[in-house]
């Protein structure tokens, strides 16, 4: 997840899984917090002033008065890319077995932040289109089989057109680069699998 507009807090009330903080001017509805020390995944729901309501998505036990709450500027969101459909999450995208495996038991334990994808392992990126070529969103840059029933399509992110500068097939990790695309203000931007 990218950081765009970080807006820093304090805690000043906790009852079950909500939670409000001070000092939160500039934060938006929708925007997804990590709270206290161990950054607890949470929602903003509602903002009164420079006072957020944030909706905490884990066991909010141990937090108290005074611990930080940190707005990311972007809204809750999940990744899409190539392993999404092999796993099994909770609600908030953690993948269960490596879950299980970083808290040590099948029980919950709170602050385990888990990419959704697997950063380490290689796919195989066969691309669709060629150096030279225009696109628009959705264009289906291209493929990789990500189990022996699923074809997983990587597309052009939306809002994105242009001309394919660069495009490499073979094996790579879900945030290499596998594409760059120059769009009509001469921009370049590169592509991975997320």
């Amino acid at each position: 997840m990218a950081v765009n507009n970080i807006h820093k807090g304090k805690i000043i009330s906790v009852a079950g899984p909500l939670v409000t903080a001070d000092n939160m001017h500039g934060a938006g509805i929708q925007d997804v917090c990590h709270v206290g020390e161990k950054n607890l995944i949470g929602e903003i729901i509602e903002i009164k002033g420079d006072v957020a309501s944030v909706q905490v998505y884990e066991e909010t036990s141990g937090l108290s008065y005074g611990d930080p709450l940190t707005s990311l500027g972007e809204p809750l969101s999940v990744e899409l890319g190539p392993g999404l459909m092999a796993q099994m999450f909770d609600g908030i995208q953690r993948p269960l077995e490596e879950y299980r495996a970083a808290a040590g038991s099948d029980f919950l334990k709170k602050g385990i932040n888990i990419p959704a994808l697997n950063r380490e392992k290689l796919w195989k990126f066969k691309p669709t289109v060629k150096t030279g070529q225009n696109i628009s969103p959705g264009d289906v840059l291209g493929t990789v089989p990500e189990t022996a029933g699923i074809l997983h399509k990587i597309m052009t992110p939306h809002g994105l057109s242009g001309k394919i500068l660069k495009i490499s097939g073979g094996d790579f990790k879900v945030t290499d680069i596998i594409c760059e695309i120059e769009d009509m203000n001469k921009t370049v931007h590169k592509i991975n699998m997320i």
